[in-house]
């Protein structure tokens, strides 16, 4: 049963999503209601993509690893923000400007992007390795639709 409330729907019952994703796909693949928002873009990745990709054991346990170290990475990233974020902040809050401690917190975050960067390409290049070429080619399709987001 699909209820309306203003300009979105909920279901409810068993075949809430079915009904869902029938009225409005390509919402629903990019929503969060079903994939969440989460380390690699999805509420359950690894079972996500494992069901999604059709992988095996061996390639299911390596995408394990992949997406911890990922989630590791964007954990580690989001300390090195939040750390930035106050030192910025307790510069804006001092009487004179100190331009160098500024361009230290800039720097930090510049490498705290770069270190997110590297970990994403390794992340890629060991998919790329695990996944046969049909796999790739529906991890491809899920990342350009929304349901997957690097």
């Amino acid at each position: 049963m699909m209820h309306h409330h203003g300009t979105y729907w909920t279901g409810c019952g068993p075949h809430a999503r079915a009904a869902w994703e029938e009225a409005a796909p390509w919402v629903a693949a990019a929503s969060g209601l079903f994939f969440g928002a989460a380390a690699f873009g999805v509420r359950r990745p690894l079972r996500f993509l494992a069901f999604q990709l059709g992988l095996d054991e061996a390639q299911t346990r390596e995408l394990a690893r992949i997406l911890d170290e990922l989630k590791t990475e964007r954990a580690q990233a989001s300390v090195d923000h939040r750390r930035m974020s106050a030192a910025l902040a307790d510069l804006l809050a001092e009487d004179g400007f100190d331009a160098t401690r500024a361009a230290e917190a800039g720097r930090a975050r510049v490498e705290s992007a770069e270190r997110m960067r590297q970990a994403t390409v390794r992340a890629l290049d060991r998919l790329h390795r695990v996944l046969r070429p049909e796999q790739r080619a529906k991890l491809a399709l899920l990342i350009r639709t929304g349901a997957v987001v690097l």
